[in-house]
């Protein structure tokens, strides 16, 4: 699981303006006329083909709970990537990206300024450039530990550094111990 991206899909997924399918059968209509045909539907969802033909006929309603839940990721991976792509674009020029967390957060400085981490709840609007940075790097399959450092930095930044005018000499941030992780456009 991947607590990051995960996260930043949730963001992109509350512009939607129509529910994703709910229910197998139109999921499975939805990622057959999607990827062109039940073949390639199977694959991707590692079961049968003759498994993906019944539950698009409505022979089989109710999915394993595994399986299901892969069925709704894929769905909700293709869903109006029009209104994805305005959402992201919205947020990487203009509108930025809000981050609520609670975690250990603390950093190190010159001897004498450290700051121990500790458990902190911040709210934290992040500029576009972080925005486009987040979603460029998760489009092209970054890993958690690389959107967490990204994620760190504009922390450090946005938070710490207030823009440079405050904690100038920081030198480095850790962001761990993650409870709550939450992204909003």
């Amino acid at each position: 699981m991947s607590m990051f991206g995960d996260g930043l899909d949730a963001a992109v997924q509350k512009a939607f303006t129509r529910p994703a399918p709910k229910n197998a059968g139109p999921q499975m209509r939805y990622l057959v006329k999607q990827l062109g045909g039940t073949k390639a539907v199977a694959q991707m969802l590692r079961i049968s083909q003759r498994t993906v033909e019944r539950y698009v006929k409505d022979q089989i309603k109710k999915p394993r709970p595994d399986l299901a839940a892969r069925l709704e990721t894929e769905v909700k991976k293709r869903w109006q990537p029009q209104i994805r792509a305005k959402a992201r674009q919205k947020a990487a020029t203009t509108g930025g990206i809000v981050i609520d967390t609670r975690a250990r957060i603390g950093y190190t400085a010159p001897i004498g300024t450290t700051d121990e981490g500790r458990l902190r709840h911040l709210t934290v609007a992040l500029p576009p450039r972080y925005a486009a940075r987040l979603f460029d790097a998760h489009e092209q399959g970054a890993s958690d530990q690389q959107l967490r450092e990204i994620t760190t930095e504009a922390l450090r930044e946005v938070y710490f550094q207030d823009g440079g005018r405050r904690a100038g000499s920081l030198e480095e941030v850790r962001f761990t111990e993650i409870e709550h992780l939450d992204f909003d456009l």
